[in-house]
């Protein structure tokens, strides 16, 4: 079990929704906060909420899709607070369209946010972590990055994108000897703003995640050392359902509604 007591713990998109939670559970259990985020106003809302009850907190604006910003902030990071010991990469978009409703600018930006970041910040924070041979870096993917769905095209190619580097990432640490532990997320949609609208046909069987529950299995996973947060246990069936032909996995899928999930998609307006 990791004790995390003056942890550094870094949460990219750490300013509402999912790293909002978390943050406040990492912090709950003794971890130095280090929060980035493009939502000032959010973000210094939650480092209030955070240091107001006695944690440490540090916050910095970046734009994770940014290579040279987030080189940048990782070294003043290193210089204000020191060695991050946590990595969770959690900032990410979604575009919530039909693909050819989505515009060159939102195909990009959901790839540099939902997957690039991720190389961008594990360069700057991995090399430390070696050195120490220690540390634990989250990869927050989804349940859409293991199946593809309708209105989703380039949110989980960016997903499935992100948990093919995590899964290939903790193949080489493994391969080095190295003790850096590495967990992936893929939850079903989380009720929040930033799936705002999405339904779902058998709530029994895939139901609307719970942000609050989601955030402690992240947290629970990075003291148990766990490997995989998969949520609900439906999805695990997916990669033998992979068996069957294309055709009847289509059918499958349609018929529990996750092709219709975003049918009603409303997303953040902010």
């Amino acid at each position: 079990m990791t004790d995390l007591t003056n942890k550094v713990t870094l949460i990219t998109g750490g300013a509402r929704g999912l790293g909002r939670l978390v943050a406040h559970k990492m912090a709950a259990k003794g971890s130095h906060l280090v929060l980035w985020d493009m939502a000032d106003e959010s973000l210094a809302n939650t480092a209030r909420e955070i240091s107001a009850v006695g944690h440490k907190v540090t916050t910095y604006h970046c734009d994770v899709s940014n290579r040279e910003m987030v080189y940048g902030i990782a070294n003043k990071v290193k210089q204000d607070v020191g060695k991050v010991d946590i990595l969770i990469n959690n900032a990410g978009i979604v575009s919530g369209g039909p693909f050819l409703e989505c515009s060159d600018q939102q195909l990009e930006r959901t790839v540099e946010v939902n997957l690039l970041a991720h190389f961008w910040t594990v360069k700057a924070f991995l090399p430390h972590m070696v050195e120490t041979n220690s540390g634990h870096i989250v990869t927050v993917a989804s349940a859409g990055g293991i199946v593809g769905s309708s209105g989703l095209v380039d949110y989980s190619a960016s997903k499935f994108g992100a948990f093919g580097f995590h899964e290939a990432l903790r193949a080489e640490l493994k391969k080095q000897n190295l003790k850096i532990h590495t967990t992936v997320v893929c939850p079903f949609f989380i009720k929040s703003e930033m799936f705002a609208g999405v339904k779902t046909r058998f709530p029994f069987l895939l139901p609307i995640l719970d942000a609050e529950r989601v955030s402690q299995r992240i947290v629970d996973a990075i003291i148990m050392r766990k490997q995989r947060v998969i949520m609900p246990p439906l999805v695990y069936a997916t990669w033998p359902l992979r068996l069957l032909p294309v055709s009847i996995f289509d059918k499958l899928a349609s018929f529990l509604g996750i092709n219709d999930a975003m049918s009603e998609f409303q997303g953040r307006r902010s």
